[in-house]
């Protein structure tokens, strides 16, 4: 759709014009308000408008706003140093990017070029960007027709949800070739397109495992579980499992701006950059990197985790409570405060699951709560920092509404 001169998704449901936001709240040009559980899909964990991190823009205005690619602005490094410290040893460097797709293409040049291979496993019905070669790592074939052939070489598996061992037969046949530069996965669970499938216990840590085996790397996405969304500051510590890269952006500076990362090790890309040209124009504005810092020091100060890890049990113990052997939910599942349930097809009245979901999506924001339309599921994404009141709020809206389809 085109609106106000702006050309838009149309897979993006326009439901309201945008007015303000303030911590667990969102207002519409008619000065309704609505509890927020979308938080941008996993953007604004910490609420939208943080009043420490737009203190730390306007702080940052004073002093620079911008810094060419060939340079550093302080603010740069003191970011990339604190950003470093709280990731495992071996990931001591990182790329500048201004964004997900950025940083995940990056993934993917550091990953052919440092191993010499081509080939990439990714997951069908997952989602890394909006580039030809994000695209192609988990492409729904209906959204992408217009625009293929994209990025050949390009592996994509069914996500696993049940067992293990089928999955990981079937993985290590792909890697005995030694033809596949890397895996590209989030670490267990999906945040992407709507679905948010969540993997056996143990998957990253045997992914990982059958990647060292063959000189394989192994990329976990962490722009949407990243920054104490799932309970963990990162979700990769759910296993404990040091990958060879990890992107980052969304909640790396709480919505504040454009921004993204790649963490990776000195050791195994030092030789390579000039082969993977790690070059961003507008990659860590300063104004950005001022935010983001901020962002992560509240993270850290604040143990934002585990109140995610909190609420988001009170959310599902909510759920299960109102909701337990109503038709309209089953899997219940989730991490920290990302959550999500399907709708049973024992009671959609001839509708799609999608067609379902977008009914109470549109009924639950008539009620003053808004949900991000995730098509296949209900997907809720609360900043991290809404008070139980607030939640309990939300869920209420919600409960009443599916009680009623």
């Amino acid at each position: 759709m085109i609106k106000n001169h702006i050309v838009y998704n149309p897979a993006v449901d326009w439901r309201f014009d945008f007015a303000k936001a303030e911590d667990s709240y969102v207002w519409d040009d008619k000065g309704k308000r609505y509890i927020d559980f979308s938080s941008g899909w996993n953007t604004t964990n910490l609420g939208w408008n943080h009043p420490e991190v737009r203190d730390a823009i306007i702080e940052q205005v004073k002093k620079n706003v911008y810094a060419p690619m060939w340079t550093m602005d302080p603010i740069q490094a003191e970011y990339a140093k604190a950003l470093i410290d709280v990731f495992p040893q071996e990931l001591d460097v990182v790329g500048r990017a201004t964004g997900g797709t950025e940083a995940n293409e990056m993934a993917l040049k550091i990953s052919r070029a440092v191993t010499g291979r081509k080939q990439i496993i990714s997951f069908a019905h997952t989602y890394h960007g909006q580039s030809f070669g994000t695209l192609a790592l988990g492409f729904i074939p209906d959204y992408v027709k217009a625009i293929a052939p994209l990025v050949p070489e390009f592996i994509q598996m069914e996500y696993p949800v049940t067992t293990l061992s089928h999955f990981l037969e079937k993985l290590e046949m792909h890697l005995k070739t030694e033809q596949v530069a890397a895996v590209f996965t989030e670490p267990g669970i999906i945040t992407g397109w709507g679905s948010m499938l969540i993997a056996p216990k143990g998957y990253l840590s045997a992914v990982r495992a059958l990647t060292q085996k063959y000189g394989t790397l192994l990329v976990v996405d962490e722009i949407g579980t990243g920054f104490s969304r799932t309970g963990k500051l990162f979700a990769i510590e759910h296993d404990q499992v040091v990958p060879d890269i990890v992107t980052l952006a969304k909640g790396i500076s709480n919505g504040a701006g454009a921004m993204g990362a790649v963490v990776t090790k000195k050791k195994m890309v030092e030789n390579y950059i000039g082969l993977f040209k790690p070059t961003s124009s507008a990659g860590w504005n300063p104004l950005v990197c001022g935010a983001a810092l901020k962002t992560l020091e509240v993270h850290q100060r604040d143990k934002v985790w585990l109140e995610a890890a909190r609420k988001g049990v009170i959310v599902k113990q909510l759920l299960q409570k109102e909701l337990s052997g109503n038709p309209n939910m089953k899997n219940l599942r989730g991490w920290g405060l990302e959550i999500a349930f399907n709708i049973s097809e024992d009671n959609r009245n001839g509708e799609d699951n999608s067609d379902l979901s977008t009914k109470i999506v549109e009924k639950c924001f008539s009620k003053g709560l808004h949900l991000a339309d995730a098509g296949d599921a209900i997907v809720l994404m609360p900043p991290l920092t809404t008070p139980d009141t607030v939640l309990e709020e939300g869920v209420s809206i919600l409960v009443d509404v599916i009680k009623k389809i």
